[in-house]
C-alpha cells in the first residue's frame, strides 16, 4: 500500500484521540499519525542485533578495559560480546575506575581474541548452553501449528514427572534461560527451555509479529503437550521479560491448564500498557501519540499498518487487571531499576494476589540480570519457592 495511503488510514484511526489532546495543523496531525504508526511497529516487531556500544580498551592477564558507561559500570558478572559478535568472554566484577574507563574482572574467553578497539556489548546470558553449568542435554523438536521448534531438553538426574517449560524474552533466544536450569535440576525437575515463533530460532509466523505473549504461548502450550507425551505429569513455567507475559497467557489460555502447578517469573511484562508508556517516555513521543498507537494495534482497520494479522487488544494484556484470572503460585522477581520492563505492573500484582504471589523485588539489578546482580539471593529464592511449591503437590498427590 502507498505511504500516502497508510497515512490517511492512521488518520482515520487517531485522528480523534489527536484532535481532542491538542488542535493541531493538518501537518502536525499527519506526523503525528505516522509517528504513532512507527511506534507501535516497533513494539511488536522482532528487533535486529542489540548495538555494540563499548569500546575494549585495554586487556590484562586478569582483567580487562572497556569504556565508560552505565552497562561497563553494572555490579555483577556479565558475558561480553566483542569484535561485532564473533568473540565472548565473561567478565566479573568492576575492580577500578575512572572518568572514561572501567576496569573488570576478566574471567574467561570462550571464544575469539579481544583486542583494544574492538566493538563490545555486555549481555544477561552467562552460559551459551546448559553444557556451562555441567547439565547434560539433547536438542529436540517440538511440534508447533507453525512446525518444528527446537528446545533444549534437560533431565533430572532420574526419572521426574514434574517438568518446567522455560521461556525466553523478546527478541532472545534460549541461552538467556540457562542461569536458573540448575535449581530445577538440583529439585529433581526435567527442565525443557523452548523457542517459539518469530524468535529466529522458531518457525515464524506468517505475519512475523509479536502477539506479546497473546500469540506465543501457542507454542509453549504445544512444548506442554509434548512434556506430557515424553512421561510429564505436571508442569512449571518459568518466564522472563515477554517470556514471562507469555507464561500468563499460557496459564489463563492453555489447553493443558490443569497440569500447571506454579509459575517463575523474572522480569516480567505484567501490563503492556505501562511498558509501552515507559519506552514513548524513553523516546520523547507524545502522551497522544503514545495512546495512538495504542490504538493503531487495537483496531481491526489499522492493523495492517504494522503488519498485523490481527489486532492486540492492549487491555487483555494486563495482568494486573486479569489477577482474579489466576490460580496457580508466582514467584515474582523484579528489579526496582528495571529500565526496560516497568516494576510498578509486578508491584501491583503483587498486592492483589498476595495468596498467589511471593514477590522479590531487586535494586540495582536492571532487566533479567538479577542472577548476574545476585545470584546467591535469586538461586535461594528460586530453590526455597520450588521447594515448598514440590512438597505441597506431593503432600496432595498423597
Amino acid at each position: 500500500m502507498p505511504v500516502s495511503d497508510r497515512v490517511r488510514v492512521a488518520v482515520g484511526v487517531i485522528g480523534g484521540v489527536a484532535v481532542a489532546s491538542a488542535a493541531v495543523a493538518g501537518i502536525a496531525l499527519v506526523s503525528a499519525a505516522a509517528l504513532s504508526v512507527y511506534f507501535a511497529r516497533r513494539i511488536v516487531t522482532p528487533p535486529g542485533r542489540a548495538d555494540s556500544t563499548l569500546r575494549i580498551l585495554a586487556i590484562g592477564e586478569s582483567t580487562i578495559v572497556l569504556s565508560s558507561a552505565i552497562e561497563s559500570r553494572a555490579p555483577g558478572r556479565f558475558s561480553l560480546w566483542f569484535a561485532d559478535e564473533t568473540g565472548l568472554a565473561r567478565i566479573g566484577p568492576v575492580v577500578s575506575q575512572g572518568a572514561q574507563w572501567v576496569a573488570r574482572e576478566l574471567i574467561e574467553i570462550e571464544k575469539g581474541v579481544p583486542r583494544p578497539g574492538d566493538n563490545a556489548r555486555s549481555s544477561g546470558w552467562f552460559y551459551l548452553t546448559p553444557a556451562g553449568l555441567g547439565l547434560e542435554y539433547s536438542q529436540v523438536m517440538v511440534p508447533t501449528e507453525l512446525g518444528p521448534a527446537p528446545a533444549w531438553l534437560i533431565p533430572a538426574a532420574h526419572p521426574s514427572t514434574i517438568w518446567a517449560i522455560h521461556i525466553h524474552g523478546r527478541g532472545v533466544q534460549r541461552p538467556e534461560t540457562v542461569r536458573a536450569l540448575s535449581e530445577f535440576y538440583d529439585a529433581g525437575v526435567t527442565s525443557l527451555a523452548v523457542s517459539y515463533r518469530n524468535d529466529t530460532e522458531a518457525p515464524d509466523s506468517t505475519d512475523g509479529r509479536y502477539g506479546l505473549g497473546s500469540t506465543e504461548y501457542r507454542d509453549v502450550d504445544s512444548a506442554i503437550t509434548y512434556a506430557l507425551a515424553a512421561g510429564a505429569q505436571r508442569i512449571i513455567l518459568m518466564g522472563w521479560s515477554m517470556g514471562g507475559a507469555t507464561a500468563l497467557h499460557t496459564l489463563v489460555r492453555s489447553a493443558n491448564h490443569e497440569k500447571i502447578i506454579g509459575l517463575v517469573l523474572d522480569s516480567p511484562v505484567i501490563a503492556w500498557g505501562p511498558t509501552m508508556e515507559l519506552h514513548g517516555d524513553l523516546n520523547r513521543i507524545p502522551s497522544p501519540v503514545q495512546r495512538a498507537a495504542q490504538i493503531v494495534l487495537n483496531s481491526e482497520q489499522a492493523r495492517f499498518l504494522v503488519g498485523m494479522e490481527k489486532p492486540l487488544d492492549i487491555a487483555e494484556l494486563n495482568f494486573v487487571d486479569r489477577a482474579s484470572e489466576l490460580d496457580r503460585p508466582i514467584l515474582l522477581m523484579h528489579s526496582e531499576d528495571d529500565g526496560y520492563v516497568p516494576v510498578e505492573p509486578s508491584r501491583a500484582l503483587a498486592a492483589a494476589r498476595p495468596d498467589l504471589v511471593t514477590y522479590e523485588e531487586f535494586d540495582t539489578a536492571g532487566h533479567t540480570r538479577l542472577w548476574n546482580y545476585d545470584s546467591e539471593r535469586w538461586l535461594l529464592a528460586i530453590r526455597t519457592w520450588l521447594a515448598a511449591l514440590l512438597a505441597e503437590n506431593l503432600a496432595s498427590a498423597e
